[in-house]
């Protein structure tokens, strides 16, 4: 065999690891803000892949839902967290987004996610109508809590320059201006119980403030994807009767261009792993392939679509 062969033969073998080592070795997983449940839920997936997936290693970032499409969908990360509702609005184009995804695929629906309104008991706040002039704290901008806040506020033709004041910031930033007196109420979206507010009603009384059905109705309008869902009584200290509020689903995305073998492999030993998942978000325990394939209105992507079928969901 030539020399010329040989040195063909072995760059064509170099080329073949390094692109093997690319996808495999360098998985980019997006979650949220730390005292969420999304980033603690993302370290127990970079264990089960990298156990489970040879050769990988997974970096996990913290993020927030709409970042998380962007980052997706402009090939800064490959895997994320992300919020069915906001995630639409990218494939369509909508605000906060101001151009089609079309890089942004579905992989699996997790569990529901609560947008949750929590006032000081002492504020006076009742109802969304109730809001206006008072303190608000809630996620940074590019955080699908924050946004669905502002639709809330749309929904009762408010806007955030009818608040005292509004901050921005993490969980942990929110609870401990509740606790000091700062802010009012706070909004985020999250699982039920949220440790965050958990946190909160150690120190302080809160409400649980409800959103009615004349103000889902608006909130319909603006966003399709928006669901009742209640939070179970007693989920909170003082929390007696069950509370009506916002509700969507939290799921996992790809870059639609991603690997199809690489996405079915995690996609696969996740679905194996939900136990171990549920012990990090409890709302998770719930999930099989069959609530994983659930239709959210983003194109699943090819390797989810391979795993799906051959468990017959499809």
């Amino acid at each position: 065999m030539s020399s010329t062969v040989i040195r063909t033969l072995a760059a064509g073998v170099l080329a073949v690891g390094f692109a093997a080592s690319a996808h495999a070795e360098n998985i980019k997983l997006m979650t949220g803000p730390q005292g969420g449940s999304w980033y603690p839920l993302g370290g127990a997936i970079k264990n089960i892949v990298e156990s489970n997936v040879s050769g990988s290693s997974v970096q996990v970032l913290p993020g927030a839902g709409i970042a998380n499409v962007k980052a997706v969908e402009g090939g800064k990360a490959d895997f994320g967290f992300a919020n069915s509702v906001s995630t639409v609005d990218a494939i369509n184009g909508k605000p906060p987004f101001t151009e089609k995804a079309v890089n942004v695929c579905n992989v699996a629906t997790l569990y529901p996610q609560y947008f949750q309104i929590v006032a000081l008991k002492d504020s006076g706040i009742g109802s969304p109508a109730d809001t206006k002039g008072k303190a608000l704290t809630t996620q940074k901008k590019g955080n699908t809590g924050e946004a669905i806040t502002g639709h809330l506020l749309q929904a009762y033709g408010m806007s955030y320059d009818d608040m005292s004041r509004v901050s921005y910031g993490s969980y942990t930033d929110s609870v401990n201006q509740l606790k000091d007196g700062n802010s009012d109420w706070f909004t985020l979206g999250s699982t039920v119980p949220a440790g965050a507010i958990m946190d909160l009603a150690s120190a302080r009384d809160i409400t649980i403030v409800p959103v009615p059905d004349d103000g889902l109705a608006k909130m319909k309008e603006i966003n399709p994807g928006y669901q009742r869902i209640m939070v179970p009584a007693g989920s909170y200290p003082g929390q007696a009767d069950a509370v009506p509020t916002i509700g969507y689903s939290t799921h996992i995305i790809a870059r639609c261009d991603l690997d199809e073998q690489l996405v079915y492999d995690v996609l696969k030993n996740l679905a194996a792993s939900v136990p171990d998942l549920a012990n990090v978000a409890k709302a998770v325990g719930k999930a099989d392939p069959k609530s994983m394939a659930v239709e959210t209105g983003v194109p699943l992507h090819k390797g989810a679509m391979k795993f799906y079928k051959e468990k017959g969901v499809l």
